[in-house]
């Protein structure tokens, strides 16, 4: 595991050519007559004027000729140079979905948390794993795996680093305003992810330490005038860990009770592991190491990974789990290793050791057709991300570690797509043995797992978070703008039942 808009086309109308000027007819009706034909009846000594008053007559018709095209020219200039003007002059409305109001929270509910960062950790200290605005120091270990000109994009970015990584760039949102009577949504920067977690592994915190900072934001927040317009409805927050971790049912249980606090209920969770059963839980990608600054960056990229020489069929990286009984994941390395040479290879994780091997672990991702991804601690782990962002296909074995998880990036769901980007084997007939995996991905064969690849590959841009403070741009979404558009979306929805409601029309 690595730690590590389009604008809219112009008007058709603003398109169309301008109707030209006429011409000056050439008609039988009205010939214009030569010298030659001029009529003998008139005098001699007059006709040197007159031939100079008719060549002057000429002269002056097509002189008017071409002034009357001129304005047919210019306007067809100008309605040329519309066809692709700055975004701000294609609509009046930057933000259709409205505009996004960030809180200024009590420091004690970020700003400190970071400060304290040599106490998030009963363990070591997490100042390098959240600097950089979340994203880490950088990944100096992967020069000469991926290409130099990269190099400077790569971090070791933890796993649970988007509480940081969402707050910087939503201060920069061009839809963000100071005006929360101009919002259609309120963003609520409270880092409950660091708030909790810090008291997850001490064996002296209490349930009462993990829900303290939970309840403050909540009493806090309960007092704004925007929150007791909407009792919260029009709100929505970043947990950089899994749902489970705020969802304590009972005292002594794990985790914070932070979801199930009275005022939570109507609140929007962009969390990396949501709860297929709880409609405000929306699933985001776990942050990978990959942060590109440009379009161009991210295409360079996508090149490097597709057009990758990939010697292995599939490839694991994991630990076994001894603790379990017919732990899945010990399994999967078992069949690996029978595979034989050239069909897989495997990372082992075994005591920690992939959090500073990123350069071995990507490099098999890159190395590798298919990628194996059993659930870890919980349905979902961050290796997916790390094995899609390599360009690897990856092999599931619980529905619930992607498909009903990430609806808003991953294409299947309803819609039946799974396939086009990956490989569902139900984990029991693995274990059963009616099944092995290397048979199976063996079956699918050498076009149609370039197909899925390419799938794998255009998704990318949706998958990692970018380092610029307004995103890649030339209309690229990359997960936090998929994100923030869902969201603005989600919310412009309900208003507008609110008012047929209102208006009775519902």
């Amino acid at each position: 595991m690595l730690t590590g808009s389009q604008t809219p086309p112009p008007e058709a109308h603003l398109l169309k050519k301008p109707k030209g000027a006429p011409q000056a007819s050439s008609s039988p009706l009205h010939p214009l007559k030569s010298p030659g034909a001029i009529p003998c009846s008139v005098p001699f000594r007059h006709r040197p004027v007159l031939v100079l008053s008719l060549l002057a007559l000429q002269l002056l018709l097509l002189l008017s000729a071409r002034f009357l095209h001129a304005p047919h020219l210019l306007l067809r200039r100008r309605s040329h140079s519309t066809r692709h003007p700055p975004a701000a002059t294609l609509t009046d409305n930057p933000c259709p979905s409205g505009r996004i109001y960030v809180y200024d929270l009590p420091p004690v509910l970020n700003a400190d948390l970071i400060a304290a960062c040599n106490d998030l950790s009963p363990w070591a200290s997490r100042c390098a794993a959240f600097s950089n605005g979340g994203f880490g120091p950088p990944a100096a270990d992967l020069a000469g795996v991926v290409p130099s000109s990269l190099l400077a994009s790569w971090y070791s970015t933890d796993q649970f680093a988007a509480e940081l990584i969402f707050h910087r760039r939503i201060l920069n949102h061009r839809c963000r305003t100071a005006d929360p009577s101009a919002a259609a949504a309120f963003y609520v920067p409270f880092y409950a992810g660091l708030a909790v977690g810090k008291h997850l592994w001490s064996s002296t915190s209490t349930s009462g330490d993990r829900d303290r900072d939970c309840a403050l934001l909540l009493r806090w927040i309960k007092n704004q005038d925007p929150w007791k317009q909407s009792n919260g409805w029009d709100h929505f927050i970043t947990l950089g860990r899994i749902t489970w971790d705020f969802r304590r049912s009972r005292e002594g249980d794990w985790g914070g009770s932070f979801l199930y606090m009275p005022g939570m209920e109507n609140v929007t969770r962009l969390l990396i592991e949501r709860n297929p059963w709880d409609g405000k839980d929306v699933g985001i990608p776990y942050p990978t190491g990959f942060h590109p600054r440009t379009v161009a960056e991210v295409s360079e990229w996508q090149q490097f990974v597709l057009n990758r020489n990939r010697s292995t069929l599939f490839g694991f990286v994991g630990a076994a789990r001894s603790g379990f009984k017919d732990d899945f994941r010990a399994l999967l390395l078992g069949e690996c290793g029978r595979a034989g040479k050239g069909r897989c290879r495997s990372v082992d994780c075994g005591g920690g050791r992939c959090g500073n091997r990123s350069a071995e672990t990507l490099s098999l991702f890159l190395d590798s057709v298919f990628c194996l991804q059993p659930r870890g601690d919980s349905f979902t782990r961050r290796s997916m991300f790390d094995c899609m962002l390599a360009g690897a296909v990856p092999v599931l074995f619980w529905r619930r570690s992607a498909y009903v998880q990430y609806r808003w990036y991953l294409p299947g769901g309803d819609e039946g797509r799974e396939g086009e980007w990956s490989v569902f084997i139900d984990r029991r007939d693995v274990r059963s043995g009616a099944v092995s995996v290397k048979k199976v991905l063996e079956k699918i064969g050498e076009e149609r797992a370039r197909r899925m690849r390419e799938k794998v590959v255009e998704m990318i841009p949706k998958l990692l978070y970018s380092a610029t403070e307004g995103g890649l741009g030339d209309g690229m979404q990359d997960a936090f703008d998929v994100a923030v558009e869902g969201v603005l979306r989600r919310f412009r929805e309900k208003q507008l039942r609110l008012h047929r409601e209102k208006d009775g029309r519902v």
